[in-house]
């Protein structure tokens, strides 16, 4: 076949209403042919089908229309059944214009939900059936009825107790509040209105109160006024109006973010009193959906195989070498007149079990011929339990034809092709045996560094057509399967360590950079370990480190002491994450601590914690189980969840395990599938849309985009859905004023506006972004939130409020608009005659402020501006935020200052000409001083105070220094250019000054804030050099 389109693709790409031509083919033989039009559902479809089949023969034998269901070929050329009848004809998108019609077979409610789950993770669930994988098939059937049990015990639920799954508490950290009350709290003045009532009443509270004293005001004004019978506050929660954030519990009113928001802003709260009656209707609808799931699969559920009794053997008792055959290989792409050579070596995590074993040389060919014997020294006896096999495969230039200046290159970095890994033990502790085809991972051409992958994944690459392969086999060591024996607790007699060997040990637990240690060191550190669990719990990874997992007997004394370590804080629980730290005993010991997390310190974690899946060896492990469970008992974390997964699933490396996780959610949450899928299809839109403007084929201006989304299928799938950013916050019609716009920057990104009818005024904007990776924003963002929250619970509140930003797939996502806000170039800009004049205009920022604050408000804004710049002058230090310019600074017009477009961090900054333009490590120019000072240069009293704000945030930052080293340590598993390496990493260390005193921190810092201002006229350089770059004027 020619190279083209074919099929039906260009018709659906079309926009509009027009109607397209369609044959069905119909169970009785009869053929149909009739136009539908493109927004038709496939319920509407079927309705014309039975219309049309009237008049035709044989329609009686038809019978009712739901006992079928329409199938196509879709766009994967795959046979599709369209359960879900909802969809339109032109989401759907069949490949040719055909619909056949076929009698419905088995179980349709599990049939449609199977589709409505494959529609929404983007992963037909056949795929898993295809793979014919049992460790895939029992990790489905044992989360599937995990997640159902789950499901049923949360609708058993009390009312009170179901809210806090569906409406968890937003709060701000709570030690930021005063614990008591005080005489001079300021009362605030509280809008309530009654469900179904159009009466408001004002009342005064005190924000110290709980919820229950506001709703007892409520119900004793509402018993005042209409003369109604008191009725108790037990039986009322209070909602935000216009939004599913309700304000419920025993904190304070003022610890609720939309309380504390509203006191912050001097806005008057806005809420409603819900009656329990209906949270119950809630509760009951979303039972009666899971029971119909539910009741239909225990019908079809198949009894349990019996289990088979084996014969096995003691791996221990096993001591040969352990070795595996190199058979050949398959669809290897090289140069003629090099040879192939394998690599392989064993693992445990970072850790080289013993000397790497090369094969020999064979002649390029597509399919290699080794058929050879590898060897390690290492006894099967010996074998760590997650012990990982890695193989390279790469091309060396033949001997006799190296050029003389290569004699001393190493073979290793002439041309890497391929990498895979796979595990010795199976999934359930056997040692491997038989043939097994390792569909390889493509090797980074220009990487000279190790060739074997220890970090990479496990999972064969599923593009097998396409990928070269390597056939190896495991050896029948035993005529019966050889099991990793179970670890009993051996007790050992401990040792009496002596004065200098405490002292030696106390200065390796004080040294917060050791990675690497002497052998004696390591001695010492295995001789005293029991001293390490007792004097110092938290310095568990390095022990770790240092325990030879090539060595049985050490493992058992280690696996015996884990068992009596006593619980780490998640700070330090999180580093044991890692993949160095592979050992199951260590992985359960480490979910048993993050238990302790409450759900907000959770969700502080959640995208790290989702990386390190992909560390994991098997699918079924206790970090799935315990993300699972969290996400299954509160729906906030669910959402994260499920959008953190599905972010990536286009990642071939993590496809499998990522859509088996959010499989099993949508099993244990079938009524947020529902929800869920409302926003997908809202994202597909805009991509569409956003697909249309980048193209150019065809010159779109704003008005033909507003004119686009009046269409119903575009103004259903845009209206009345939760923001995938907050799932608090509704999304309901878009503005008929400002409804859609794109921004005139090179990705083209989509500004949508939102108004809200059940908030009078209230807009919501967000963001589409299509053809950038939003990962590395989302990440400073959320370090950005959890400092706030780090110097919140210390009672300095530094304005930061860091939008929201949320990547949905492969370089697409969402970012919230944050209102009433400029960027500090274009400020200047409208206040300059020339784009050159315009950076060095000190007055321009106050000037605005004054415009936007009148009078008594200036003061306050020009406090929200000191507070929110000494905020981000140190963030953007500690984190190394480069490309720095007027235009990703921007300003709010009530002062709070905050930075847009993260796509350098941890100091890689932006070079021109091989010199680093930003010289400076934190943006700190004269107009902010100017701000800060009121205007009068001799107010030094401002700027020091200033000065103190940056001072005591950076030392609350340091104090918790190693919170942000092991959360970027587990991004490492994400793949972002700027963060792969443990160089990366140092650069944290160093703007955190870990290892160092806090005065020798603080030094240190005091030295880089007086740079900065030394040096602010080369930032105004910068600037205005971007000005000019950028300079928009006509």
């Amino acid at each position: 076949m020619p190279p083209g389109k074919y099929g039906m693709q260009e018709e659906w790409e079309k926009e509009g209403d027009q109607e397209i031509m369609m044959d069905f083919l119909l169970p009785t033989g009869i053929f149909l042919k009739f136009p539908v039009s493109r927004n038709d559902t496939i319920k509407v479809i079927k309705k014309l089908v039975w219309k049309n089949a009237r008049s035709e023969a044989l329609f009686t034998a038809l019978g009712d229309p739901d006992a079928y269901v329409f199938t196509c070929i879709n766009q994967t050329a795959e046979r599709e059944e369209l359960e879900e009848e909802s969809r339109r004809i032109s989401d759907v998108r069949p490949f040719m214009c055909v619909l056949r019609l076929v009698a419905r077979e088995g179980d349709r409610v599990e049939k449609l939900t199977n589709t409505q789950i494959s529609l929404l993770i983007g992963k037909g669930l056949h795929e898993f059936e295809a793979q014919k994988n049992h460790e895939v098939n029992e990790f489905r059937t044992r989360m599937r009825q995990f997640c159902e049990e789950k499901s049923q015990e949360r609708q058993m639920l009390p009312w009170q107790q179901w809210m806090e799954y569906s409406f968890p508490c937003d709060l701000e950290p709570c030690c930021s509040l005063p614990s008591t009350k005080s005489r001079n709290t300021k009362k605030i003045f509280i809008n309530i209105k009654f469900e179904a009532c159009d009466e408001s009443f004002m009342l005064q509270q005190d924000p110290q109160d709980l919820p229950v004293a506001l709703m007892k005001s409520a119900l004793k004004k509402k018993a005042t006024v209409f003369r109604s019978v008191r009725l108790e506050p037990e039986d009322y929660t209070l909602q935000v109006n216009g939004s599913w954030d309700f304000i419920y519990g025993k904190h304070p009113l003022r610890q609720f973010k939309y309380i504390f928001s509203c006191l912050r802003n001097g806005q008057n709260p806005h809420l409603i009193m819900v009656h329990r009656s209906t949270i119950s209707k809630h509760q009951e609808e979303q039972e009666r959906m899971c029971n119909q799931v539910y009741k239909s699969r225990s019908q079809s559920r198949p009894p349990p195989l019996p289990l088979k009794k084996q014969n096995t053997s003691s791996l221990w008792s096993i001591n040969e070498p352990f070795y595996i055959h190199l058979l050949q290989g398959s669809r290897v792409n090289a140069d003629e007149g090099m040879k192939l050579v394998v690599q392989a070596g064993l693992f445990h995590g970072s850790e080289l079990l013993c000397k790497v074993v090369t094969s020999s040389e064979v002649t390029v060919c597509s399919e290699p011929l080794w058929d050879q014997k590898l060897e390690f020294d290492i006894n099967v006896a010996d074998l760590p339990r997650m012990s990982r096999l890695c193989f390279a495969l790469y091309a060396v230039i033949e001997k006799a034809k190296k050029p003389r200046g290569t004699k001393k290159k190493n073979k290793k970095a002439d041309c890497p092709i391929a990498w895979v890994n796979t595990m010795v033990f199976d999934y359930k502790d056997q040692l491997k045996t038989g043939e097994f085809l390792l569909s390889t991972w493509p090797s980074v051409p220009d990487d000279k560094s190790e060739l074997l992958n220890p970090m990479g994944t496990v999972e064969k690459n599923p593009n097998v057509d396409s990928a070269a392969g390597l056939l190896i086999r495991f050896p029948n060591i035993r005529p019966h399967p050889l099991y990793y024996p179970p670890l009993e607790k051996r007790n050992d007699d401990t040792v009496t360590a002596t004065k200098e060997e405490h002292q030696k040990l106390k200065e390796i637990m004080d040294n917060k950079n050791y990675t690497e240690f002497f052998e004696d060191e390591k001695e010492l550190l295995w001789k005293l370990r029991y001293e390490v669990c007792s004097l110092y719990p938290e310095s568990l990874s390095k022990l770790l480190l240092i325990t030879k997992w090539n060595k049985r007997e050490d493992v058992v004394q280690m696996v015996g002491l884990l068992r009596n370590w006593p619980d780490l804080p998640a700070i330090h629980a999180l580093e044991l994450l890692d993949y160095s730290f592979p050992d199951p005993a260590v992985r359960f010991f480490t979910i048993r601590c993050l238990k302790k997390l409450s759900d907000n310190e959770l969700l502080q974690y959640l995208i790290q914690l989702v990386q390190v899946l992909k560390y994991e060896s098997y699918l079924d492990c206790d970090l799935t189980t315990f993300l699972l469970e969290r996400a299954l008992a509160n729906r906030r974390i669910g959402h994260f969840l499920f959008w953190y997964l599905r972010s990536e699933i286009h990642v071939a490396s993590v496809s499998l395990r990522f859509g088996l996780i959010l499989e099993a959610y949508c099993r244990g949450n079938i009524h947020h599938i529902k929800l869920l899928t409302k926003q997908n299809e809202a994202l597909g839109k805009m991509k569409i849309l956003s697909d249309i403007v980048k193209s150019g084929s065809q010159k779109m201006t704003v008005d033909d985009l507003k004119l686009c989304i009046r269409q119903e299928s575009y103004l259903e799938a845009l209206s009345d859905l939760l923001s995938p950013l907050n799932p608090s916050i509704i999304l309901c019609i878009l503005s008929s004023v400002c409804g859609i716009i794109f921004m005139d920057s090179k990705m083209k990104p989509l500004w949508l506006m939102y108004g809200n009818p059940w908030a009078q005024g209230e807009m919501v904007g967000i963001i589409f972004k299509n053809g950038d990776d939003l990962r590395q924003d989302m990440l400073t963002l959320q370090m950005i939130q959890l400092m706030e929250n780090l110097w919140k619970k210390e009672g300095l509140d530094l304005r930061m409020s860091p939008y929201g930003c949320l990547s949905t797939g492969n370089k697409m996502g969402l970012i919230e608009a944050v209102k009433n806000s400029d960027t500090i170039a274009n400020i200047q800009r409208n206040s300059s005659n020339s784009a050159a004049t315009a950076a060095f205009n000190k007055d321009a920022l106050l000037n605005w402020l004054k415009s936007k604050n009148p009078e008594d408000k200036l003061d306050q804004a020009i406090e929200e501006f000191t507070l929110s710049c000494a905020g981000y002058c140190v963030a953007t230090y500690v984190l190394g935020i480069g490309d720095r310019h007027n235009d990703n600074i921007m300003i709010r017009e009530n002062g709070q200052l905050f930075h847009i477009d993260f796509g350098h961090f941890l100091g890689n900054f932006k070079r021109k000409l091989g010199i680093n333009r930003e010289r400076v490590p934190f943006i700190l120019t004269y107009d902010f001083v100017h701000v800060i000072q009121q205007g009068r240069t001799n107010n030094s009293e401002k700027f020091e105070r200033f000065r103190e704000y940056c001072e005591r945030a950076y030392k609350i930052l340091c104090r918790n220094g190693m919170l942000f080293v092991n959360l970027f340590a587990m991004m490492k598993a994400a793949g972002l250019p700027e963060l792969s390496s443990f160089k990366d990493i140092q650069y944290l260390k160093d703007s955190l000054a870990l290892g160092k005193s806090e005065d020798e921190a603080l030094k240190n810092f005091k030295v880089k804030f007086n740079e900065a201002l030394r040096e602010s006229w080369k930032t105004k350089v910068n600037w205005m050099m971007h000005s000019l770059a950028k300079d928009n004027r006509p």
